[in-house]
Formats: C-alpha cells, sequence, structure tokens
C-alpha cells in the first residue's frame, strides 16, 4: 500500500468519526493559536518598542548621581561649566544638554495647569528629535541674550490656550512670564512618554525663577552609535576629576534600554511559550488515547488486512499517517485562529501583527511532529498484533 492510499484511509476514518476526531484536536487547536498569538504579540511589542526607543535615536545617553552614593543628585554635582569641558575635550559628544525637572503652577489665557517644567539648553531639541506644531525650539543665542521663552507639549497648549495657534503668547511659570516660541506636536507613545504636561525652558530661567542652581542629570547624542558607550566612559571621568568624586557618576544609553527591552520581552516570549507547549504536549496525550482506542475498535480490521497480505510496515504507516493528519488538521485551525487573533490584538494594542511565515512553518511542523511522536507508540502497537488474534475479535 503506498502513502496517498494510507493517506486516504486516514481522511475516511477521521471522517467517519468527525466529533471524536474534533475534540482529539481540540489541544493541539488551543496550543498551536496559544504560540502564534505569543510569538505574535512579541515579536510586534518588540518592534514598536524598538521603533518607540530608535525615534529618539540609538546613540542617546543620559549621566546622573550614583544615588548609592548618598542622598542623590544635590547642587553642585553638575555645573554649566561641565558642559562646555566636556564638549571641547570629548570629541565623541556631539550635543551636551543640562536637564532640570520642577513642578510649576502654568497659567494661559483660557486656562491654568501645574505641569512638569524642564530646564534645558539649545541642544536639548536636537537631542530629542522633537516634532513641532508650531514654532521652534529656543536656540544657544536665545539663551545667551536671556531670552524668557518657553516651549510647550500639545496638550499643555491646549489646557492653557485652547485649540489655536498659542506662538507669541505670553504664558506665566510660577508668577513669571515667558513667551511660547514652540509647540511639540503630540504623539502616542506605546511607553507613555508623552503622556505628561510639559513646558521646556532655558535653564538659565530655571535658575532665575526658583533662585538656586541645580541639574539632576545630563542628556547628550555621541556622534555615531558606535561612539556612545566611549562617550559616556570619557565624560563620567572627567566629571568625577572635575568634583572629585570618584565613582559617583552613572550612565545609561538607548541603547542600553533596547537590549534590556529586548531581554525582557524574549522572556515573556519564551515564558507564555512554554505555557502553550504545556497545551500542545496535553493535546498529543489526548491523540495517542483516541489513537489507542481507535487500535482496540478496529482489531478485526487489522487482522482481516494482514490476513489479506498487509505487512507490519502498512498498518504502521496507516496509524501513524493516521494521528499525523489528525494533528496537522489541528494545526491547520490553529494557524488560522492564531492569525486571527494575533491581528485582533495588535488592531486593540494599534502595533503590527507580526506573524511571520517562518512561525506559520514552525507551528505547522511542531503539530505534525505531535502527530509523529505521539503516534508511534499505539501505531505499533497496532502493527505487532496478531493476525489469528486480531480475526477472533468481534
Amino acid at each position: 500500500m503506498n502513502l496517498w492510499e494510507s493517506f486516504g484511509l486516514a481522511v475516511e476514518s477521521i471522517r467517519a468519526n468527525k466529533m471524536r476526531s474534533f475534540l482529539t484536536t481540540l489541544g493541539i487547536v488551543i496550543g498551536i493559536t496559544a504560540v502564534i498569538i505569543v510569538m505574535a504579540i512579541g515579536q510586534g511589542g518588540r518592534a514598536m518598542l524598538i521603533s518607540e526607543m530608535e525615534r529618539f535615536g540609538t546613540n542617546l545617553f543620559a549621566i546622573y548621581v550614583n544615588y548609592e552614593d548618598g542622598e542623590g543628585t544635590r547642587q553642585g554635582d553638575f555645573s554649566d561649566l561641565d558642559i562646555e569641558v566636556i564638549k571641547q575635550l570629548v570629541p565623541e559628544v556631539k550635543y551636551l544638554s543640562p536637564v532640570r525637572y520642577d513642578m510649576m503652577h502654568v497659567r494661559g489665557t483660557r486656562g491654568e495647569q501645574s505641569a512638569e517644567v524642564i530646564g534645558t539648553n539649545g541642544d536639548y531639541d536636537e537631542i530629542r528629535n522633537f516634532d513641532f506644531r508650531w514654532g521652534k525650539y529656543f536656540s544657544r543665542t536665545d539663551e545667551e541674550m536671556g531670552r524668557r521663552a518657553t516651549v510647550l507639549d500639545e496638550e499643555l497648549a491646549v489646557e492653557l490656550f485652547g485649540y489655536g495657534n498659542p506662538v507669541g503668547q505670553r504664558v506665566m511659570l510660577n508668577g513669571n512670564a515667558a513667551t511660547v516660541i514652540g509647540v511639540l506636536k503630540k504623539e502616542e507613545s506605546v511607553l507613555g512618554w508623552n503622556s505628561s504636561k510639559r513646558a521646556y525652558i532655558p535653564y538659565s530661567m530655571t535658575k532665575s525663577i526658583t533662585g538656586w542652581d541645580m541639574i539632576h542629570q545630563l542628556e547628550g547624542s555621541a556622534r555615531s552609535k558606535e561612539d556612545v558607550n566611549l562617550a559616556m566612559e570619557r565624560a563620567k571621568k572627567i566629571l568625577e576629576r572635575r568634583h572629585h568624586v570618584p565613582g559617583h557618576y552613572l550612565s545609561y544609553s538607548m541603547e542600553q534600554e533596547m537590549q534590556s527591552a529586548n531581554k525582557i520581552t524574549g522572556i515573556m516570549t519564551l515564558v507564555v511559550s512554554a505555557i502553550a507547549g504545556i497545551s500542545l504536549f496535553v493535546g498529543g496525550i489526548g491523540v495517542m488515547n483516541i489513537m489507542l482506542v481507535s487500535v482496540t475498535e478496529r482489531t478485526r480490521e487489522i487482522g482481516i488486512r494482514m490476513a489479506l497480505g498487509a505487512c507490519r510496515r502498512d498498518i504502521l504507516g496507516q496509524f501513524l499517517i493516521e494521528a499525523v493528519c489528525i494533528c496537522v488538521f489541528g494545526g491547520i485551525m490553529g494557524i488560522i485562529l492564531g492569525y486571527g487573533g494575533a491581528s485582533l490584538v495588535a488592531l486593540f494594542a494599534k502595533w503590527p501583527s507580526l506573524v511571520s511565515g517562518k512561525t506559520i512553518l514552525v507551528a505547522f511542523l511542531f503539530s505534525a511532529s505531535v502527530g509523529l511522536f505521539f503516534g508511534i507508540y499505539p501505531a505499533n502497537k497496532a502493527s505487532k498484533l496478531d493476525p489469528i488474534e486480531a480475526l477472533r475479535r468481534d
């Protein structure tokens, strides 16, 4: 009996017991569906996360105080002169900006709001790659001239001035007047980076409003992705020498954040895939049990076939192909449901549905492997039946 005949007999046997075959494949269907959805969510989420980070630039880095040494960032940990020295002595650093965070009461013509006010310099726009709805970021010239300017994010601008263009209007920051020179375009972020209401002002203006000199961290960008680590290390050494505090500064880069995100999403995908794998294993056991029942039910049929000349290999192949067919049919159903489920998740999560051909191929081969593995024992048992004893069975 050739392969096609065995396949035809397997299909006929499955069709003769439709409900039983369907219930048998449920474990395989659920497992394959879960594997595809999990892999698609993992790949799609990772792609969205990496895209979000790359939008800020893979050569971005920050330097901050080693909080384990004591109180954390204090006045004097960073200075304006540090930035000039680092930019002069570290050629790998392209842009560098002080960053200071303060909560201030902000008032416009149509409303007022408590908002996070960030003091930076003109390099910050280049570091963060801001996208503007109106206007522009303040420049080094604005800082040197002591211009009291501010850039608002779009959400805060709407709260303070309504939906019109507020560029040129005056805003009050803790009672101090500033002119709006730009509004950042609102962008949805899966990381929530654009969720809070923020205003950006020159660092020199922050000092004059609060009355004290304080920089929470330095943010910069290297000239290339390959220069990031060298730029961070050389900048930290300069700070340690200037402030006489070895080991006082730490750093992180967007590249390190991307690697950490990849590692975390990879572990999560692996864990959930393992759980889905357990479902496949349970489904495989169900297939083996049903095939054993099938062997028992068809003992007389096996005896007749052996009496007519079927050899052990024919019987083994017939039942093995039947087990593989059950699992493959379940795998195909799982692939269809998994693709649909992954597309729905991607639609609601607003990220791309990355169900690759490789994922589908792996799911298909895995389902066939489950049928092969769990079908061996029942098929082998059927092929070893004694023809005379089999014919006696009712």
